[in-house]
């Protein structure tokens, strides 16, 4: 069955990108509802922002959701990532500003509150989005594929030249939890060589080296270090889960990402979805549910939460 938080949850912190600050509520929703933004400082236009893939725009290095009057929403992947990681599939996020508050740069405060108030199941079938033949998009070197798989499955390879992260790749499947105990407190990296030239075109405003895990050469240079050795290809897991959760429902399938990002993902399920014969919407049977993301997630897990 569907599913919804118990009670509102709330955030305050700044936009990553945007540098402002931003207060973030997300409310429990009615089944069939879905995930949607609402911009509460936008009163001259449609200010309702649909969780969906095919709004994504082409905005670099983040997820940003935009409507038909353009009003946007930036910095999804990680709050979509944690609701999606704890089942949650209906929500109503409302927010005074035009960015997702970057936390400490990953989903881990998202996921320790949604499942603190915990989830309330909903008088309504859950569907999923099952792959039925492979996908791929291809790149400049990178590359994105779904193939068939029982549940959801990511596998992940980076490489990258600073030391500090280089080659690393993780594969896991992604029921009982695993997203809260593995991946949530992973956070958002760079390189210390990219910081000017992300200031130069208006992104990472508001990064410190407490909400992103900075390297240079073989230095983490963020205090306390990493929270995993390969902290690094664990983030860009992350960012997949919460990417993919922009397809509107579950997705039964296996996610393989080669030095793939937000806008490779993207381009991933838009050429699914092209693709009628591809997949089918298919209502989720006990033994598919018990396959995704977010059944057995247990308030014990939050201990392995940094």
């Amino acid at each position: 069955m569907q599913a919804t938080l118990t009670q509102t949850i709330s955030f305050e912190g700044v936009g990553l990108h945007s540098g402002k600050p931003v207060r973030m509520d997300v409310h429990p929703a009615a089944a069939r509802f879905g995930i949607w933004f609402k911009r509460t400082d936008v009163s001259d236009a449609d200010n309702m922002v649909r969780a969906i893939y095919s709004a994504v725009g082409a905005k670099p290095l983040c997820s940003e959701l935009t409507n038909d009057d353009g009003v946007g929403v930036s910095t999804v992947e990680h709050i979509m990532a944690a609701l999606a990681g704890c089942g949650i599939h209906n929500a109503l996020i409302e927010l005074d500003g035009p960015e997702v508050p970057i936390m400490d740069g990953c989903s881990a405060d998202f996921v320790r509150a949604i499942v603190e108030v915990g989830a309330r199941k909903q008088a309504a079938r859950l569907y999923a989005i099952e792959v039925l033949s492979p996908v791929m998009v291809e790149e400049n070197g990178a590359m994105a594929m779904l193939t068939p798989a029982g549940g959801l499955e990511i596998d992940f390879h980076i490489e990258f030249p600073d030391a500090a992260i280089g080659r690393q790749h993780m594969a896991l499947d992604m029921r009982n939890g695993t997203f809260v105990r593995e991946l949530s407190d992973s956070r958002t990296f760079c390189r210390k060589a990219d910081i000017d030239m992300m200031h130069d075109n208006g992104l990472a405003l508001g990064g410190t080296y407490h909400n992103a895990v900075v390297v240079d050469g073989d230095d983490v240079l963020s205090p306390g270090g990493l929270r995993h050795v390969d902290e690094a290809v664990r983030h860009k897991m992350l960012d997949a889960l919460g990417d993919l959760a922009l397809a509107g429902a579950p997705i039964l399938g296996r996610y393989t990402g080669v030095r793939a990002g937000h806008a490779m993902t993207n381009k991933l399920l838009r050429k699914l979805f092209a693709n009628p014969s591809s997949y089918r919407f298919v209502p989720c049977t006990p033994e598919q549910a018990a396959r995704l993301p977010g059944v057995g997630v247990r308030k014990a897990d939050l201990a392995l939460v940094a």
